[in-house]
């Protein structure tokens, strides 16, 4: 044993093992994994008890308990019945001399190997057990704490249904707990009391523990061993006495919630509850909320569920109803003390929603206590000061703060909602309140400003609309008071965005009363808004004024000037700010250009007079067309790096463009006041020498792309003449995900101008055509782990549009670009590229795609007669390649599945073709596919028929009809034919 001594205390964290160097520790380990799984069972055993009795060091007594408890689990290991009652005897013996000083590790293994014990002989084997171990009276701290470890390791490892158990388990927990029930429990209730008696004075941490071994039998045992005239006054002595340190008192709190939640009927259930109110004098004062709040909550959610149970109409039931109406103080008290270490907020927060849904038209008491509800959901939404600062810069610890809150705010608002539903006068009362006290206080906290406008738009989400457009009960007053509002911590950064937030919930407001609008407009114009000075709550101020100007239009232009001259210097700082700065950090959607959006909305308004509109975008545009001229003008003597201040300067300045554009649609620019599309036209020149002087800043030539877009959209044709030079420039130095926006331009100018945009499309065709040939070749794709890079997402994608392309050039009337003599190479290439993968793409909608591409070329090019085709050849690759390996060998391959949507989708489109190419084709068409079917071993009858449904006019029979033939085939394949 000295030996093995020896490599445990090395092998541990003792100071022996310390000192000694890896090499050696490594030596002790393997030596003690050799003595635990290379020693006999009986002699292992031996060696482990002659350990605990001869060794003073506390690892070696772990170790030799923990090699102890591995071998018994097994089973296997310790049979001979010698063995184990040796085990058993030295084992109790260690447990009723145990003393409580002793570390806490060594005694809590202990208990976990008699527990173990029990659970394999009790009380087959051993029926003593637990009168052996309850600990005589008057308990001493020693056998005391080792009792109570044993029962809390065999509630943990064996009793306890808080723990998924498997069969076996659960048997052996219901054999030791009807053994028990039957001999001991009484006793063990009994060593409890007089235990909490004894040492909640001479050792309350011993007091605390058997206490809470006491918790957590009382769900299994006879409630009635604790819930008596002399358990329950004790308990609540304990619980209630400034005396009583935090963990004994808790404990008893502890004994006090399990009694109250122990499962029985409902009428049960209220005399016990009755009872535990009658033991207690002042038990649902606020001061039993703050000290028993765990209790108090058992104590009304049990109320409740009784209450539910039996109902109103019944004499219990409503006992249950008032025993819950005399605790609801203590437990409004315990919600509102904020102690996270005291207070469950998840359960007080169960109840109060469970309570809430019991209420259909609350009386003035429940009114009441609606109120002090909401007062607890205010407490709980609000943040810590402690915070503020973080939140304030959104550094990450404020982030991971506003991040916690949203989170914490889930299952609250959930509870808001339901007391908005039930009394929604007195929420907006409440509201009111809160924010009457806000706004009369100059220092009132930034915490308490935020959560009171956050439950204000919290409101604005279960009103109705025409609530808030008539500003129905106070909600009239409310948003006027939030109009006028200007806090003293305006300036924080939570409190500007939830102002702007609730101010937008109730826009709607302002549709029906103009009177309002002005006010309105100041919020978004001043400090609270464009002009805040935290950078976020004035780019957000700037996306809502864009949200408002889109709601309310008409109604704005009175206040066009001002609204103008407001934001002229915040429209100037948008394209002067140095956006290259990394600190500057802000979302796509909310990067302030928005307010370019809104004054083109303004000005946009056909309301406002000709020359107004003229005057006002003159004065927008100049300026910044001016800019970008004096920025290439520097860039061309100097170089434009695409990082540089110059470069990111010009993307803004696009940008701001861009956005402005928005406000103006082609009928009112192009027709009813052509002299702001001359305007257009001019910006759009100007934009376009950048284009052309800088093509290779990939950043900046993307900016230029969506300005195309959106003068597309509003110059309509005339924007054509303007369009061959832009191209050219976008079509240097392409990658995929260039040539996607590429295409994009490009599928937008085909859908916009249908056979107008021929001519463009001749120019431009050949090269793209012969980009994608190199950059979609078959080999750059993969279905190995390469496929998952982002490039490989990127060529996905432009193979994606691409599809789009040709199915616009098909769809569109401009299928005869294809047909040019020149583009022959190309055109093939084409061909197969859509045969391919209209046969075999693993991606369904594409292949849905090319066949959509060939029936609409099919259409086209061909006729009824041969001698008219426009592509010679076309007919007899679609017939022999197509027909063939898409319509039929396709959907013979087992992949393809009839039950999957898609796939019944693409099936339609298959049907849809062979009706297609029978009327182009005719008798050419389906001798040649019949002669397929039955080389794939179509039934000879069903090729017949395959004739007449093919020659019928409902598509829907034709199709039901061909998936049997394709079924049918499937069955009688022989392996012959090899498909794909």
């Amino acid at each position: 044993m000295d030996d093995l001594e020896q490599a445990i205390l090395l092998a541990s964290d003792s100071p022996a093992a310390a000192a000694a160097s890896p090499a050696v520790r490594a030596e002790a380990l393997a030596y003690c994994a050799r003595a635990r799984d290379e020693t006999p069972p009986s002699s292992l055993l031996h060696l482990c008890l002659y350990g605990l009795s001869a060794s003073p060091h506390a690892h070696v007594h772990f170790w030799c308990l923990q090699t102890i408890h591995d071998a018994l689990l097994l089973r296997r290991r310790l049979v001979l019945p010698d063995d184990l009652a040796l085990l058993r005897s030295s084992l109790l013996s260690l447990a009723l001399s145990s003393n409580a000083a002793s570390p806490p590790f060594l005694r809590n293994k202990l208990a976990q190997l008699i527990a173990l014990l029990v659970r394999l002989e009790y009380p087959h084997v051993y029926p003593s057990y637990f009168l052996d171990l309850v600990p005589p009276s008057p308990p001493q701290p020693g056998p005391t704490d080792m009792f109570a470890r044993v029962l809390v390791s065999l509630d943990d490892d064996l009793l306890s249904q808080e723990y998924p158990r498997n069969a076996e388990e659960a048997s052996d927990a219901g054999r030791v707990k009807d053994a028990m029930r039957a001999q001991c429990v009484p006793q063990i209730a009994r060593h409890w009391h007089e235990a909490a008696v004894s040492l909640r004075s001479a050792d309350p941490a011993v007091a605390a523990v058997a206490l809470d071994a006491a918790r957590r039998c009382i769900s299994w045992i006879d409630v009635s061993l604790v819930a008596n005239d002399v358990f329950v006054p004790l308990l609540f002595d304990i619980a209630l006495s400034p005396g009583s340190v935090a963990p004994l008192a808790a404990a008893a709190v502890g004994c006090l919630s399990a009694v109250a939640a122990k499962r029985m009927d409902a009428r049960a259930k209220v005399a016990l509850l009755r009872s535990l109110l009658a033991a207690q004098k002042g038990f649902g004062s606020p001061d039993s909320g703050l000290k028993m709040a765990h209790l108090v909550t058992a104590y009304a959610f049990e109320a409740l569920e009784c209450y539910r149970k039996l109902g109103s109409s019944d004499a219990d039931g409503t006992a249950a109803l008032e025993m819950l109406e005399e605790v609801l103080p203590a437990v409004f008290a315990a919600a509102e003390s904020c102690d996270d270490d005291e207070v469950d907020s998840g359960s007080v927060l169960d109840f109060l929603s469970g309570y809430v849904s019991t209420m259909k038209a609350p009386s003035e008491k429940q009114l009441a206590h609606l109120g002090r509800i909401l007062e607890v959901v205010r407490m709980q939404m609000s943040y810590d000061p402690v915070y503020r600062g973080h939140l304030d810069v959104l550094d990450k610890i404020g982030k991971e703060e506003e991040d916690l809150m949203a989170e914490q705010r889930k299952d609250l608002v959930v509870l808001f909602r339901s007391i908005c539903r039930v009394a929604p006068g007195a929420t907006q009362l409440f509201i009111r309140g809160l924010l009457v006290t806000a706004l009369s206080s100059a220092e009132v906290s930034v915490e308490d400003v935020e959560v009171t406008l956050t439950l204000f738009y919290r409101l604005g989400e279960i009103v109705g609309e025409e609530e808030i457009r008539n500003g129905t009960g106070l909600l009239r007053e409310l948003v006027s008071m939030l109009l006028s509002a200007k806090f003293s911590c305006h300036t924080h950064r939570l409190v500007g965005l939830v102002y702007l937030d609730t101010i937008n919930r109730y826009i709607k407001f302002m549709q029906e009363n103009d009177q309002y609008v002005p006010h309105l407009l100041t919020v978004f114009l001043d400090e609270r808004g464009i002009h805040h000075q935290n950078a976020h709550v004035s780019c957000h101020a700037g996306y809502l004024l864009m949200r408002a100007v889109r709601l309310l239009k008409a109604k704005l232009v009175p206040y066009l000037d001002t609204i103008l001259q407001n934001l002229q210097d915040a429209l100037g700082k948008f394209t002067a700010t140095d956006w290259a700065n990394k600190d500057i950090k802000f979302s796509s959607s909310e990067d302030g250009s928005q307010i370019f959006e809104a004054v083109g909305l303004l000005i946009g308004i056909e309301e406002v007079s000709p020359d107004k509109q003229v005057q006002c975008l003159t004065a927008l545009l100049n300026p910044l067309c001016q800019q970008i001229e004096s920025l290439v003008m520097d860039a061309k003597a100097q170089g434009l790096e695409e990082s540089s201040p110059r470069a990111i300067g010009l993307q803004q300045i696009i940008v701001a463009l861009t956005m402005t554009s928005k406000g103006f649609n082609e009928r009112l620019v192009m027709g009813s006041r052509p002299t702001l599309g001359v305007m257009f036209k001019k910006t759009l020149d100007v934009v376009l020498q950048v284009l052309i002087s800088f093509p290779n800043v990939k950043p900046l030539r993307s900016k230029i792309m969506s300005f195309l877009h959106r003068m597309v959209e509003i110059l309509g044709i005339s924007v054509l003449p303007c369009i061959p030079i832009a191209l050219q420039q976008l079509l240097v130095d392409n990658e995929a995900k260039d040539m996607v926006e590429f295409l994009y331009l490009i599928n937008q100018i085909i859908c916009k101008f249908n056979s107008s945009a021929n001519a463009l499309l001749e120019d431009v065709f050949p090269a793209i055509a012969s980009h994608l040939s190199v950059m979609l070749s078959q080999d750059v794709f993969s279905n190995g782990p390469a496929s998952n890079t982002e490039e490989m997402r990127e060529l996905q994608e432009l193979e994606k549009t691409f599809y789009s392309f040709l199915l616009a050039i098909a769809t569109h009337d401009l299928s005869t670009v294809l047909l040019n003599p020149s583009y022959r190479n190309y055109l093939e290439n084409i061909m197969q590229f859509l045969l391919i993968t209209s046969c075999s793409h693993k991606e369904i909608p594409h292949r849905k795609t090319c066949i959509q591409i060939f029936v609409n070329l099919i259409k086209d090019w061909c006729s009824s007669s041969e001698v008219e085709d426009k592509l010679p050849g076309f007919r007899v690759f679609m017939i022999e390649k197509f027909a063939a390996g898409c319509c039929l060998h396709s959907v013979l391959d087992k992949s393809f599945n009839f039950r999957d949507g898609n796939s019944t989708a693409l099936f339609g489109e298959i049907v849809t073709a062979q009706k297609v190419m029978y009327e182009r084709f005719g008798e050419n068409f389906i001798v040649t596919f019949v002669a397929k079917l039955r080389e794939a071993h179509c039934p000879p009858d069903l090729t017949e028929q395959y004739y007449q449904k093919l020659q019928g006019n409902d598509i829907k029979a034709f199709k039901s009809f061909y998936q049997t033939l394709i079924e049918k085939i499937r069955q009688q394949q022989n392996g012959s034919l090899v498909f794909r």
